[in-house]
């Protein structure tokens, strides 16, 4: 169902006073559990580069603290990146880690929207990933997935930018329509080498996304964070507001002999503590498998999983 014009505006403006009040008191868990119990790689640890050129919300002294140090954990060297992409800052890096770049310093800026990497940038990413790079591509909606699409263009995926909701599958207690649940049970959680892990202790059966983007990926991708029939995107032009189904929330695929995993929202992989009373937001929420998922992703991209 398409959204009214003054119902699409009053959905934005909670979802903006929320975004607004809450990111101001998100922060990383200092508590966040990192631990490893048994590290995927104890030596030729593979090399990460995580981008904090393009002024990226998220950063490994910020809010992706707690994914850097899982990462770290589990046996990765995890290098950041302040210059532009280039073949020659790519080469020696078996993954790049992108998340929520924007077109300048803050949010709200005129620019922020405007297009995080140049021609040349997209261009040295999409022939790295072709040449066999791993990319693992994390933006929320707009203005961070407004700011990422030139790259996703070239990377053949298109973001919808707006904010997806879908109250026939969201959390009951968090009473948001836009934090949604991909489980085993109500079938968006697809069967995929991500989601079914090396074995049982490995296997992921429910994830949240704490709101986010609509993705559509490139033809032969999988869609591991299957959007449903009854979910919407709301955008900035309410009559483009819609359905989406066919659309995802977490994709994976093969682009030339490299791999890339793309994400609608940042805060799933990431641990935070928000509001005065410290409330979980993220992986660190009980009763989800968000920290296996961010796992079992890192370790697709490195090779380590085999589709079976």
């Amino acid at each position: 169902m398409t959204p009214t014009p003054s119902l699409f505006a009053g959905a934005s403006i909670i979802l903006l006073l929320f975004a607004t009040v809450t990111s101001s008191q998100q922060i990383a868990d200092p508590h966040f559990n990192a631990k490893v119990e048994n590290p995927a790689y104890t030596k030729n640890f593979p090399r990460v580069l995580f981008d904090e050129a393009h002024y990226n919300s998220e950063t490994t002294n910020g809010r992706y603290r707690p994914f850097a140090d899982l990462l770290f954990n589990d046996g990765y060297h995890v290098a950041v990146n302040r210059q532009p992409f280039t073949k020659g800052s790519l080469k020696t890096f078996k993954i790049l880690v992108i998340v929520n770049p924007l077109g300048s310093e803050d949010v709200d800026d005129d620019g922020a929207e405007g297009p995080a990497f140049t021609k040349e940038e997209c261009d040295a990413v999409s022939d790295w990933v072709r040449s066999g790079g791993a990319l693992l591509f994390v933006a929320d909606q707009a203005p961070f997935g407004s700011a990422a699409e030139t790259l996703a263009k070239r990377l053949e995926v298109d973001m919808s930018k707006g904010y997806t909701t879908d109250p026939a599958n969201a959390d009951k207690e968090l009473n948001n329509p836009s934090v949604i649940v991909y489980s085993r049970e109500n079938h968006l959680l697809a069967e995929h080498a991500i989601t079914n892990g090396r074995n049982d202790a490995e296997r992921v059966n429910r994830v949240f996304i704490f709101t986010g983007q609509s993705l559509k990926g490139p033809t032969g991708s999988d869609a591991f964070l299957k959007l449903a029939d009854t979910a919407v995107d709301n955008v900035s032009s309410p009559e483009k507001s819609g359905s989406v189904a066919g659309r995802a929330q977490g994709i994976a695929y093969r682009l030339g002999k490299g791999r890339v995993v793309v994400l609608a929202d940042a805060a799933m992989l990431s641990a935070q503590v928000t509001g005065s009373d410290n409330r979980p937001f993220g992986m660190n929420v009980p009763e989800i498998d968000n920290r296996q998922l961010a796992l079992n992703i890192m370790h697709w991209l490195a090779g380590l999983l085999k589709e079976r």
